[in-house]
């Protein structure tokens, strides 16, 4: 007993109980790491979409993993993929984001390249997107992509949607979602040709410099207000004229004075040739 409580106060004792503990923690975070894999390799084989899996595996080693790592792990040209979520990978390959044709502070909205655009599908989605996002999400989970019910406009309020787009998205996107620059080279884009289930996915994974909007910031019905709003307010007149691009008071302010002033100054130059033929 003497030996024991002489260990327990050996200077070194407290440094033991460290590692012990450290090694404790990461051997139960290992076997939870590995037990939610393979759960989720499960749920993927029962939801049928283990061909998926397989596919979006062979895709991602033919046109990803030059820049993300054969086991999507990243590299210096490449961010890693594990823990993404499938809603990740539909957004940026949907849009032809990725893969980057160019490095750059942002990657730009673009038709999707040929290998995803000949498997479209109907109704606009992809098929080669849908296996490449099922591979991502079994490798370690993440936001999955949302259904139809989700996204749907019409189940959403337009008012509402309103307000928490202008409480959250304004600073960057402008009123109307025409999009707007941002630092170091970086902008907001138009969300113009962003479909529904886009911008659903743009708020659960926040693409490059936008902020993650999870549920417990914005519900799932936000999200829906939201999403009526953006889709609704492209199809609204515009009252009193043209548009200008819907960009705000700063071109309106621009094209005040180029076009007021020039019709002021042709004016002035106008009355004072008549006074001088006059004389």
């Amino acid at each position: 007993m003497n030996r024991i409580t002489a260990g327990r106060r050996h200077p070194l004792a407290r440094y033991a109980v460290l590692l012990l503990a450290l090694a404790l923690i990461g051997g139960v975070y290992t076997v939870a790491l590995t037990v939610s894999s393979s759960s989720q390799a499960d749920a993927a084989i029962a939801s049928g979409r283990a061909d998926d899996v397989a596919e979006g595996k062979k895709l991602f080693e033919q046109s990803c993993s030059s820049c993300h790592g054969l086991n999507a792990e990243g590299t210096a040209q490449g961010p890693t993929l594990i823990g993404v979520g499938a809603a990740s990978v539909d957004f940026q390959v949907s849009s032809g984001r990725m893969p980057l044709a160019n490095p750059g502070a942002q990657a730009p909205r673009k038709p999707p390249p040929p290998w995803v655009a000949k498997t479209k599908r109907p109704d606009g989605t992809y098929e080669a997107v849908d296996q490449l996002a099922a591979y991502i999400q079994s490798l370690g989970g993440g936001p999955a992509i949302p259904d139809k019910d989700q996204v749907d406009p019409a189940m959403g309020d337009k008012a509402k949607g309103g307000e928490l787009f202008r409480a959250n998205c304004i600073q960057c996107h402008n009123f109307v979602g025409s999009g707007g620059a941002l630092t170091q080279g970086k902008y907001a884009p138009p969300l113009h040709e962003a479909t529904p289930t886009q911008i659903y996915e743009a708020m659960v994974t926040g693409p490059q410099a936008m902020p993650v909007f999870n549920d417990s910031i914005i519900t799932p019905q936000q999200k829906k207000d939201m999403i009526a709003y953006i889709v609704g307010v492209r199809n609204e007149p515009n009252p009193g004229g043209a548009g200008l691009g819907r960009i705000g008071p700063v071109t309106e302010g621009l094209v005040a004075w180029v076009v007021g002033l020039s019709l002021l100054s042709l004016a002035a130059i106008w009355i004072t040739a008549k006074r001088r033929q006059a004389k």
